[in-house]
């Protein structure tokens, strides 16, 4: 078997669950006598000059990388390199340079740990650079389509699923309502399978509109029922009553979520005179050790993409569909979005359960 050089990087944001992949296609490569070459944060790495890069041996690469949460190789979400913001405030096209880093490095082929935005990206570069790449999605967001989850999605629930255990004590103790805001960007996957598993009262979604007066109406109804506590899940890209965006723009101009859950607490307290507290767990979803979910799914994830390069099968992305690892192109993972299904398994089974979702 002729001896192969692979690169491979993390892109856009950090989760739970990369390191197990990078260990997983180091260990998966040194068995077959290929070579592993780490390009340090994402695409950045192979704008600088001299490049950022390191070689992986499967010495280096114990259980203990898989129980950490990040990534050992960096990452980022910043820059579009085909539009990338200069110090002067212009834009210019810099993918030229990271192509002919790819070329530089002699690599027979790129693995590509990322969500949808760094894939659409990361596809339009290997197409321009005529570069083999395969991808494995990571998101905790669980947006990416054609696969039924993604790496970092199941310990992101189950971070919020234990805060909801966490916060219930409290919430039972004071006579509160207690509200949990957690991340999910356009999609709502992570409150709805943390508020069912962790027995919310109400969960807000992005892909269901709600009202103030139907999450005052079950918070009314727990009372009436004799419990003295609510427990609310909202995900960060619930828009406010009015139909806009909750952000907070940053000194750098950007603007990000947050916040949702103060506005649905204050409104509610006044719905209801009910006394409420907010959690907004941001961050903490992200940087963590992975489940073992995790840990399994991120190094099945690891051999498959070792064995679409053995096989000269590029443009495709890992998945896992009815408990196997499969392929698919990438592009229609892109295309194929995936929010939740408002008639789905999930959202009916929360609805039988009484769990209001504000509509």
């Amino acid at each position: 078997m002729a001896k192969k050089r692979i690169g491979i990087l993390t892109s856009g944001g950090d989760c739970a669950g990369l390191n197990a992949v990078i260990r997983s296609v180091v260990h998966a490569a040194s068995h077959k006598d290929w070579e592993v070459v780490g390009i340090l944060d994402g695409t950045a790495g192979l704008l600088q000059r001299p490049m950022q890069y390191r070689v992986l041996t499967a010495n280096e690469f114990d259980g203990n990388v898989m129980r950490q949460g990040g990534t050992i190789l960096g990452t980022t979400n910043k820059g579009n390199p085909f539009a990338f913001p200069m110090a002067d405030g212009t834009l210019k096209d810099r993918s030229y340079e990271i192509t002919d880093g790819f070329k530089e490095l002699n690599l027979d082929a790129v693995i590509g740990i990322g969500g949808d935005g760094s894939f659409a990206i990361l596809s339009k570069l290997a197409k321009q650079g005529g570069i083999n790449m395969v991808g494995i999605p990571k998101t905790i967001d669980n947006d990416i389509g054609m696969t039924d989850t993604a790496v970092g999605f199941d310990t992101a629930v189950a971070v919020a699923t234990e805060a909801l255990d966490r916060l219930q004590p409290t919430a039972a103790s004071h006579d509160r309502v207690m509200i949990l805001e957690v991340m999910g960007r356009d999609a709502g996957h992570i409150a709805l399978a943390a508020g069912i598993a962790g027995g919310a009262d109400v969960i807000l979604l992005p892909e269901i509109k709600y009202t103030i007066e139907n999450v005052a109406a079950k918070i009314k109804s727990v009372k009436d029922s004799g419990r003295n506590f609510g427990l609310v899940v909202v995900s960060e890209a619930v828009k406010t009553l009015e139909g806009a965006k909750y952000e907070v723009e940053f000194a750098d101009g950007q603007k990000r979520y947050g916040g949702i859950g103060n506005y649905i607490g204050m409104k509610l307290s006044q719905a209801t005179g009910s006394e409420c507290r907010v959690t907004v767990l941001g961050h903490v979803q992200r940087g963590c050790p992975p489940t073992y979910n995790d840990r399994l799914l991120a190094t099945a994830f690891g051999v498959k993409a070792l064995q679409l390069i053995e096989e000269g099968k590029f443009g495709r992305m890992v998945a896992w569909q009815n408990r196997q690892v499969v392929d698919v192109a990438i592009e229609d993972a892109i295309a194929a979005y995936q929010e939740v299904d408002r008639e789905g398994t999930l959202v009916h089974t929360a609805r039988a359960l009484g769990i209001s979702l504000g509509d």
